[in-house]
């Protein structure tokens, strides 16, 4: 197995592990939601976080997927826009989703936030 190949498995693995991420996380959000539903408790924006967390880190893992496969080739001007493209996309589906889920974006915590996290 020569190195590219071993780089284009891990990107595939990373693919696998993106996927996963959100797929299962999105079941994880039903089953929790569907048991908040039973307790008669609040449901749809708990759902809605445990949802956007999932496709949240799904994402990152795709992104990381397609950077590793990008490197792994020999790297040309079409196959770096092509990659600069999808980081793009996808890092604007985050930011969406990250204003969705906290109500903030990621520079704009607030300060007690942080702290309250570290202690």
């Amino acid at each position: 197995m020569d190195f590219q190949h071993l780089i284009e498995s891990v990107g595939e693995l990373m693919d696998l592990a993106g996927v996963a991420a959100i797929v299962l996380g999105a079941v994880a959000a039903t089953i929790a939601a569907a048991a908040a539903m039973r307790r008669r408790g609040p449901v749809y924006e708990e759902y809605r976080q445990r949802l956007g967390r999932s496709i949240l880190l799904g994402l990152e893992l795709l992104v990381a997927a397609d950077i590793i496969r990008t490197v792994a080739v020999t790297p040309t001007f079409e196959s770096v826009g092509i990659l600069a493209i999808i980081v793009l996309i996808r890092t604007f589906l985050s930011y969406s989703l990250q204003l969705e889920v906290t109500g903030s974006l990621p520079w704009k915590r607030p300060a007690g936030e942080l702290k309250s996290k570290n202690e």
